[in-house]
């Protein structure tokens, strides 16, 4: 009977939302004032901060556009082309590296040189290889993609428990068995995140190479509302952008099982 008292005590005690949500909403409700406090201040050039209200209706008018869904649907193809390609590209690299110490030590630190370099450098020589087409920026978004899922996949390898590794050898495992069965199970965490990680880049150098030579996608609608000074529509796709990014690395994670297990 005490026991229950205190378990019925405890449960009437626990707020009814998590102090972590109140934070949440609080700093996005003072974000929200801020801006609208900003756009009536005349502190600043008209329209360059517009009002909430102004990007609410951009907003409307953006997703009852059907051009803009052809645009959408132009950046995803080719965000998930380039999300596949060095997706795939940085998970085998990654394996190799990370199996095999010679490799490593030969060809990790280029990873590490390159890996934090500003892709849209290469820019160029993608339109030059491939076009100003989609292809080229297929292939920056892949370009920028490989190298945080290949160096999370490497350093994933190297944290597999070694009783798991020779347990696959004295099975005598073949090494497709032993990537099957051993290493991608052990690797689950190092791998999704590498994913979203590699998500974001390629996200990030799509769009990048839309802005500069493009005539359709999100990328080049944002830099066309720019170009005539409609601010409202610009922050609207950019709105729209982040929900839309944020959707599909939740996406991602849920795939991967790592939101459950944190919340459990």
């Amino acid at each position: 009977m005490a026991e229950t008292g205190r378990l019925r005590q405890t449960a009437v005690a626990s707020p009814a939302i998590n102090p972590v949500t109140l934070l949440r909403i609080a700093i996005i409700l003072a974000v929200l004032a801020a801006w609208e406090f900003l756009a009536h201040s005349g502190w600043l050039y008209r329209d360059v901060v517009p009002s909430l209200l102004s990007i609410g209706r951009a907003m409307a008018a953006l997703l009852t556009d059907r051009n803009y869904y052809f645009n959408l649907g132009v950046t995803a193809a080719e965000i998930g082309a380039a999300l596949a390609i060095g997706g795939s590209a940085g998970l085998v690299v990654g394996l190799v590296l990370g199996a095999n110490r010679f490799l490593a030590r030969a060809f990790e630190p280029y990873l590490y040189y390159l890996g934090p370099t500003p892709k849209i450098i290469f820019f160029p020589i993608m339109i030059m290889w491939f076009g100003v087409g989609p292809e080229s920026k297929v292939a920056l978004g892949t370009l920028s993609c490989f190298f945080p899922v290949a160096l999370n996949v490497a350093a994933g390898m190297r944290q597999i428990d070694k009783v798991l590794v020779r347990v696959g050898r004295s099975f005598r495992a073949s090494t497709w068995q032993m990537v099957q069965k051993i290493y991608l199970p052990a690797m689950r965490h190092p791998i999704i995140n590498g994913v979203r990680l590699g998500f974001g880049f390629a996200l990030i150098g799509t769009l990048l190479a839309e802005t500069k030579l493009s005539n359709k996608g999100i990328g080049f609608l944002i830099i066309q509302t720019y170009s005539i000074f409609d601010m409202p529509a610009m922050y609207a796709m950019l709105i729209v952008l982040f929900v839309l990014a944020i959707g599909a690395n939740a996406l991602i994670g849920k795939l991967g099982g790592l939101d459950s297990i944190k919340r459990n």
